[in-house]
This record gives C-alpha cells, structure tokens and sequence, in this order.
C-alpha cells in the first residue's frame, strides 16, 4: 500500500476515495479500497491506497485522537510512505472540536510539522482564500452552514477557528505562493516547520491549485484537508513508476432500492423535494421517534412496499424546525436517536433483500455502515463530484451511495440509484 487516508467520517472517506481512484485526467489513479473502521487483517497486497472511514467529527477529542492513531499505526504496517487525515470541505467542527487536535497528535507521531491544511475542493464550490473558507460565492459562516445542528460553522477564518483547537500557532500559505508553483509551496512549509507551526493553512481556488499542492508534498509524511487535496496525490507515485494509474471502473449490481436522507442541508433538502414529486416518500416525525411512537419497522415498510418506484424516507427539516425538536429534547439525543433509527431500518432492508441503497448524511451514512458491517468497499464509478459508486464484497453484494449533505446534483437520489445499477 502507497498511500492510506484516516477519514473522520464515512461519506467524507468515499470522497475521497474516489478522488484518489479517479486521479488526473489522461493519468488515472490509484487501487483504491474503503475500510469501515481499522481493519483488524492486512490489506490485499494489490491495494495501492487504503482509504479508512471512521465515525470521529463529533466526538470527544480524546476519543477521535485514539482511534485515528490506531488507523495510522494500521496504514503504516501496511506500509504506506504519505498519509492523509481527511476531514470535511466545509470544516465542520466546533472550536473545541478534532480536527486540530487529531492533525497535531498524526504529526507529532510522525515527527513532522509544516503539514498542509486545506479543506477546498473547488468541484464542490469550497475554495479557501487568504485562510478564509468560502462556500461558492459566500463565506462559510454565511452559507447556511452556520446553522448546522452539530457543528455550526460561525467564522469563515480557518486559522483563526483552528488557531482554537491547538497549541502551537497556525502557519498560511497565500494564494499568491500557489501561483508561483510547487517549489515555492514547499519551501514556504519548510519556512512554516522552521517557525514551529505545525498545521499550515493553504490557500486553493481552483483544482489546478490543488494539483500544483500535491506536488510540493510529494515527500511529506502527512497532508491533511478535504478531498481535494488529494487531486494530485496517484500523480506523485505515478511518475515514479510505484502505480500505474487506473480508472474507477464502473460497477453495480441489480435489486431492491431504498434511499435513506437524515442530512438537514439545504442541498439535500433540495433534492428532497425534487423527488417527492414523482416518487413515494416518506416524512420522518421526529417527535414521534423521540417519544417511541415511530419504530424502524414503519419505515421498512413504507419502503419494502414501494420497490421499482425509488421511495425515500427523510428526517430532513428547515433550520428553524431542527432547532425546535432540539430544544424540546437535546442536540444528542436527538441525533442518537435519528443514527438509531436509521442503522437499524438499513440492517432490516438489507435482511429484507435491498441491494442499491443511498444515504444522504454524513452521521447517518456513518451509522447506516456501522450497523451494517459489510468489510472492506470497491470504489466505483462517480455519481456527482464526491460521490461513488461503492460496493461490498460476497455473494449478494450491496451498492452504495454515502452522500455528504451539501453534495449531489438537484436530481442526486434517482440518478445515484441507476449509477448504483451500474447504468
């Protein structure tokens, strides 16, 4: 294995994943596989990147530090040479949240500082200019994110928000560094490792900011960001002949559909009412989940009942109606609940003989693969920027999609399920 990446949530690892997979036009990528957690055997020796998801944006700093230090200990074995700890585009995390806290103890283990931070990935609209994260035309902290029911994004200024999360100060390469190409880049992270900041912030509007990254840290141990920066990555170990370069394959299989949303977005709600316009769908009461009227079995129902007609079922709702049920009943308990509710209805799905299931939400994609524990993924095909095909593995596979909120075309879930078909 060449390359491996520590993902703190499931959505964001397919991302990834299918960057890494894809790599640069005309050049292909690399073998790519996504892990459920760390695994506990070695890695088929034709993996060329190991991509493993965790379940660790919202957690206890402590507890996301742990776990992603067993990943890197796992890719190592493996013997990766770089590692990529991969969060989300829009940085989602409070100021006492992982990012830093797990971007420092990743460094420190590896003995290295002036480690590239970069959420941008311009495909989706996230650029970061002069340190500050924008969501296409608008600055994070204005683009709706500010109202995300876990982490609320509430200052567009990544150094300042991380410069909360960590000890040592945060370092930033300006996009006018980027124009000047990867030398440059590179010897303004020396700069920023001489100076002792640890994590550095750098600037990225455009792809080919991106790839000009990739290059200047083709020899470092550690890169974090969103999965943008890893545009450039399969090109380093391509053009010294360690790969070969492939495409994603396009891959699928034929069954049962249900589509599952818990992502409060305005993108997925978007696509969320798109789709009710011509396909059963389902509202989720929240209400009646926290007071133990509304039970995974309604669900299934619902949507066993519907097979051929692409049904949905949803809990996603307007800020002001997601912020009323947290206040009548509590943030976490009202996510514990939702990730329940979910991971057990897609366990009965499965049961029941679904094999093209989509899931829109990072935390609820995360608990949708926890219950269903179905080992290591194939990476296939691209559905929309961010998004593959991903399928399990044995006898009666299972095609997913695992769709961070913000991603996906207005017509993402119809689409998804015919690319989850292999069409």
């Amino acid at each position: 294995m060449l390359l491996g990446v520590i993902a703190d949530d499931f959505t964001g690892a397919s991302d990834i994943a299918n960057t890494i997979a894809k790599g640069l036009p005309g050049q292909g990528g690399l073998r790519t596989v996504q892990y459920l957690g760390v695994p506990s055997t070695t890695a088929d020796p034709e993996v060329e990147a190991g991509v493993i998801a965790l379940k660790s944006r919202s957690i206890a700093p402590e507890d996301a530090v742990h776990q992603s230090l067993r990943a890197l200990e796992w890719l190592l074995n493996q013997g990766c040479s770089q590692v990529v700890f991969k969060y989300c585009s829009t940085f989602d995390s409070t100021p006492e949240g992982n990012i830093g806290p797990v971007g420092e103890a990743l460094a420190e283990a590896l003995g290295v500082k002036g480690v590239v931070a970069c959420p941008a990935f311009p495909g989706a609209g996230r650029t970061v200019y002069q340190g500050h994260l924008f969501v296409r035309d608008k600055l994070l902290n204005e683009s709706g994110l500010e109202n995300h029911p876990l982490n609320p994004m509430t200052d567009a200024d990544i150094r300042r928000w991380l410069g909360r999360q960590i000890e040592s100060g945060v370092g930033h390469v300006g996009i006018d560094t980027v124009y000047k190409g990867p030398a440059a880049i590179a010897s303004a992270l020396d700069d920023a490792a001489k100076e002792q900041h640890t994590l550095v912030i750098v600037d990225a509007i455009t792809d080919d900011d991106l790839v000009r990254i990739g290059e200047a840290v083709a020899d470092h141990r550690l890169v974090t960001g969103g999965s943008g920066i890893a545009i450039g990555l399969p090109a380093n170990f391509i053009a010294r002949s360690l790969a070969k370069g492939e495409g994603s394959a396009t891959m699928g299989v034929e069954g049962p559909e249900a589509i599952l949303a818990g992502s409060c977005s305005g993108a997925t709600r978007q696509q969320v009412d798109i789709h009710r316009r011509n396909h059963p769908t389902l509202a989720i009461d929240v209400a009646g989940v926290m007071d133990g009227k509304i039970a995974p079995a309604e669900l299934t129902s619902f949507l066993l009942a519907n097979q051929g007609r692409a049904p949905l079922v949803y809990s996603s709702g307007a800020p002001d109606e997601v912020q009323a049920i947290q206040a009548r009943f509590g943030r976490e308990k009202v996510a514990a609940a939702l990730d329940n509710l979910f991971a057990n209805t897609a366990r009965e799905l499965v049961t029941a003989g679904i094999r093209r299931l989509v899931v829109a939400g990072g935390e609820t994609s995360g608990a949708v693969v926890s219950a269903l524990d179905l080992g290591a993924l194939r990476i296939g095909s691209e559905i929309d920027p961010g998004v593959p095909v991903l399928l399990s593995k044995g006898d009666e596979p299972v095609a997913l999609a695992l769709k961070s909120g913000n991603f996906g075309a207005p017509d993402f879930f119809a689409k998804a399920l015919e690319r989850l078909a292999g069409r």
